[in-house]
This record gives C-alpha cells, structure tokens and sequence, in this order.
C-alpha cells in the first residue's frame, strides 16, 4: 500500500489593523477631556487697608496691637516672637518658642487679646465644629463648606453651632482676628518657611504676611544676640 505524504500545513501572515484602535484612542481622549473635573485653583485672600476718607487715621488698620504677632525664623531651627507692637529699643519683647503643637501652635492658641478673649482658639474650636459637620452631611457640596471655612476664618464663628462646652461658656458670635507678620531670617531653612505656613493654616489664621528683615530688625536681633546672615 502506497505511503501518504504528510500534508504540509499552510502558514498564513497575521496583520492586525491598528486602524479603528487609533480612532478609539482618539474619541477615549476627547472623552475624558470634556468630562474630568480639573484641579481647583487656591487662592489666599488678602485683607487690604481702607481708603474711606471717612475713617479716622488710627482706625484704618484694622489689627490692633494685642492682634498682632511677628515671627523671626532664625538659625538652627530656633523661633523668635514678639507680641503686639515691636519695641525695637527693649529686646526683652524679643522671646523664643519652638515649631511644632508645643510651641507656635500653643502660643496662638492661648494668646489673648486686650479683652482677655481668645481669637485663635474659637477659631480653631469652629473649625473642628465644621469639619465634624462636614463628615456627618457628605452630601452638601464642597462649595458650601469653603464659603462657611472662609466665615469662621474672618471671624465669624456663627456660622457653626458649637457644642461640647460647659454652660458657663457664652459662645461670641464674632471674634477679632489675628495679624501674623512672618520675617524669615537669612540663616533659616525651607523647612522652618513651611511649617510656619502650615501652622497658619492648622490655627485658621486669615491675616498674614512674609515680610523682609529690616535695619531695625537687625539691631534687635543684634541686641539679642541672634544671628541674622
């Protein structure tokens, strides 16, 4: 009986067209151009001086001495404050605290102000009132939240009903708010830079401003003993 040849299978050439792939491509990038919601931009908010003729000259600035708090980033990590209005002729304003809950963040908190009231920490009190609201309402937009964060930031803690305290406590419904001046020395880190910035945010400070060294600065520090450069 005669010997079958094995038949020899036929190799075919695959080619995929990536064609409609491209097109797919093409309508997938439009798609999620149009549809994703791009990042939101931050912007700080400044609170300028009045130019009201009407208003007195002593009362066109609105922070008040016992408002006001400058901050001198120094070397080696070391905090230098002054409360109220710099006395330049008397370095003994001149006083040192610490980064961190312990230091910066506790002297906002317990600064008082000539009415013996305590700004910073309604502030921060209100804050944690909203933020508590915010996780129990998740369904009210953003928006809403932003525009009540920017009350209480200006002061106006009404916008939240703050509980949890004894009923001795007169909850105020609007409180002074405070003037951070921050004044970074030459020899201060980044790192010194940020931390204070976050610590402004952390306190819901409304009012600050990074500020140069000036001549009289130097001889404060000078006098203190505090390298500057």
């Amino acid at each position: 009986m005669a010997k079958q040849k094995a038949s020899k299978q036929k190799k075919m050439n695959v080619r995929v067209d990536f064609t409609p792939m491209v097109d797919m491509m093409m309508l997938l990038i439009t798609f999620f151009m149009l549809c994703t919601t791009l990042q939101k931009p931050q912007a700080m908010q400044l609170t300028m001086p009045s130019n009201d003729k009407n208003v007195q000259e002593q009362d066109r600035n609105e922070a008040k001495a016992s408002q006001t708090m400058t901050f001198y980033l120094a070397g080696n990590d070391k905090l230098y404050y002054v409360e109220g209005i710099t006395k330049y002729d008397d370095p003994t304003c001149l006083k040192e605290t610490t980064y961190g809950e312990g230091g910066i963040r506790k002297l906002l908190l317990e600064h008082k102000t000539e009415d013996e009231s305590q700004p910073v920490w309604w502030i921060r009190k209100a804050m944690e009132t909203l933020e508590k609201e915010k996780k129990d309402k998740p369904e009210v937009p953003d928006s809403v939240w932003e525009q009540k964060l920017s009350e209480i930031k200006k002061g106006n803690i009404s916008v939240v009903e703050i509980k949890d305290l004894p009923a001795s406590i007169k909850v105020p419904t609007k409180v002074p708010t405070m003037t951070i001046i921050i004044k970074p020395l030459d020899v201060a880190t980044y790192d010194n830079m940020v931390t204070v910035l976050d610590e402004m945010q952390i306190s819901g400070i409304n009012t600050y401003v990074i500020d140069k060294v000036s001549e009289d600065d130097q001889k404060l520090l000078t006098a203190k003993g505090i390298k500057y450069e």
